[in-house]
Order: C-alpha cells, then sequence, then structure tokens
C-alpha cells in the first residue's frame, strides 16, 4: 500500500511540475530552482511520513533543543 502512495504522489509532483515548469518564463533561474527546491522538499517529507508515520515533529525537535536551557534558566 506503501509503494501505491508513493507512486501516486510522484506522479502527481511530475505532472505538477511540468505543468509549472513551462510557465514559469525561461530567463527567471530564480524562481525555477526556489520551485525545484520546494516541490524536492516537500516530496521528500511526503515520503519520510509515508515510511516513518511515527516521526516526530517540528514542535519535539525544538523542545529537544531548548529544554536544557530552560532547566538551566530555572536554576
Amino acid at each position: 500500500m506503501r509503494w501505491v502512495e508513493l507512486l501516486s504522489i510522484t506522479v502527481l509532483v511530475v505532472l505538477i511540475s511540468g505543468y509549472h515548469w513551462k510557465k514559469i518564463k525561461e530567463n527567471e533561474r530564480k524562481d525555477k530552482v526556489t520551485f525545484a527546491v520546494l516541490i524536492g522538499v516537500g516530496w521528500i517529507l511526503f515520503v519520510l511520513l509515508i515510511f516513518f508515520p511515527d516521526m516526530p515533529g517540528p514542535t519535539q525537535l525544538i523542545q529537544t533543543i531548548f529544554q536544557p536551557l530552560g532547566k538551566l534558566l530555572e536554576k
């Protein structure tokens, strides 16, 4: 089932990318790079969430980083 989801979203990302890539003007290199990076990061996050659904989110990361600092400031 995971592979079907992965394949379907990959096809969808390729179709969306192909459609919007043509809409971006040729001389707008920064826009194309930004678009490609955002699409790539979104696809990578999707793949990670499909294969590792219990992956901690950004709030857990921030809590892990700042929890020792909070304990230090309480003293």
